[in-house]
């Protein structure tokens, strides 16, 4: 914490507020909130479980299902792009997550992505090798996609926590999962590092982004990241449910044998033959018909960021957290919550997590009181900072409010 917090001026509220209003007057991001549907007042703290609406979906969603659908049906297939959707919608995420295009590939759910990843990198390391690594700490549905396919090919299981990655793997290791960024405490944890870690041993790195794709810099291509997962309705704003991406290094495209080969990932799909024969390049981690309407939603919700360079969320995603970490430490009571996201800013994602007793009763009161987080039981409230549509004064009032909560209900 900076050293003005320290004094008694710094803890004064209209002292904050003051700065938040400064920060605000300075954000390079700040017109950007108009694009989404907020409801005043309200501060929405709960990105990194399903973002914002952008105001323009709506009414792009009305033309697909009342003309795209409703007047052109079937010839919408050709006629309207949706064949195509989703590599065009991947080549659009792709900078966002450092991937050149044709490394992207959107559809079906994360779950369903991780399966895919996870068999098909097994299947590129090779029958000599018999384990594969997931992060110990994982979002508990990798872990259960994780042992399922580790039953199916017959390897070995084996946890580790991110930073014990690299001890774990071995001349026996065919592929490692790991998170990018903890779902509960926020940790960003190191993709080069580990990356380089599991190459080192020969074996393949599969990332789950579902924490940082649009949040931070990931970098896929550069740290040569063999396979990766992420979801689209967090930080990408795409919808309730939008579909998910699936990226495969150029490297390994020829070589990607999917355990999900549909009629869509064939190379010629409407030849309609008994026999398999892979498309090449990113369409192999297509499966069946995609969900179209869903999937043009969240290539609608993407326009949001046009213009709008990843470093500069990152900076921005950096500066919030901080200031809310600044603002709870002004505030709340001493002893009542506890930071477990981590202060140094290459090992914060974009959420700051607070160990609390009490959790659920503090977040449903700060819910009623129009501050929108969420909470991992037993004890953590997790509030996700969005740079697009969070404001200063958003951190300010959430920490504020969060203060006035936790003295009531102490009281």
């Amino acid at each position: 914490m900076s050293d003005d917090l320290m004094t008694g001026t710094a803890r004064i509220p209209g002292t904050l507020a003051s700065r938040a209003a400064a920060l605000d007057a300075q954000d390079q991001l700040a017109a950007h909130r108009a694009m989404f549907a907020l409801d005043d007042g309200v501060v929405y703290l709960d990105g990194n479980s399903l973002g914002a609406l952008p105001r323009h979906v709506p009414a792009r969603m009305a033309d697909v299902i009342t003309r795209e659908w409703g007047e052109l049906r079937i010839r919408s297939w050709d006629e309207s792009g949706w064949w195509t959707a989703p590599e065009r919608i991947g080549d659009r995420i792709a900078p966002l997550v450092g991937a050149a295009p044709g490394r992207l590939v959107v559809g079906d759910s994360t779950s369903v992505n991780v399966f895919k990843a996870l068999v098909g990198a097994v299947r590129l390391a090779g029958e000599d090798r018999d384990e594969i690594v997931v992060d110990a700490t994982t979002f508990p549905t990798d872990g259960y996609i994780a042992a399922s396919a580790a039953r199916l090919t017959g390897k070995r299981l084996v946890a580790a926590a991110p930073g014990e990655v690299a001890d774990a793997v071995g001349p026996r290791t065919a592929v490692a999962l790991v998170n990018h960024v903890d779902y509960r405490t926020g940790r960003l944890h190191d993709l080069p590092g580990i990356t380089a870690a599991v190459h080192a041993a020969g074996a393949l790195a599969v990332w789950d982004l579902c924490h940082s794709a649009g949040a931070l810099p990931v970098g896929l291509d550069a740290h040569g990241v063999d396979l990766a997962v992420g979801c689209t309705y967090k930080y990408l704003n795409g919808g309730p449910g939008a579909p998910a991406f699936l990226y495969v290094a150029e490297r390994h495209q020829a070589g990607f044998d999917s355990p999900l080969p549909g009629w869509n990932s064939h190379a010629d799909p409407f030849a309609m033959t008994p026999g398999y024969a892979a498309a090449e390049g990113a369409v192999r981690g297509r499966v069946g018909t995609p969900d179209i309407l869903s999937m043009l939603a969240l290539e609608a919700s993407l326009d949001v960021w046009d213009g709008v360079p990843i470093e500069a969320v990152r900076a921005k995603s950096l500066a919030l957290t901080d200031f809310f970490l600044e603002c709870v430490e002004a505030y709340v009571p001493a002893g009542r919550v506890t930071s477990v996201t981590p202060e140094a800013h290459a090992e914060r994602g974009s959420q700051v997590s607070l160990s609390c007793a009490d959790a659920h009763a503090v977040m449903k009161e700060l819910i009623a009181r129009g501050v929108v987080g969420d909470l991992r039981r037993p004890d953590v409230l997790r509030f996700g900072f969005t740079p697009l549509y969070v404001s200063f004064a958003d951190a300010e009032r959430a920490a504020r409010v969060l203060a006035d909560v936790l003295s009531e209900l102490a009281g």
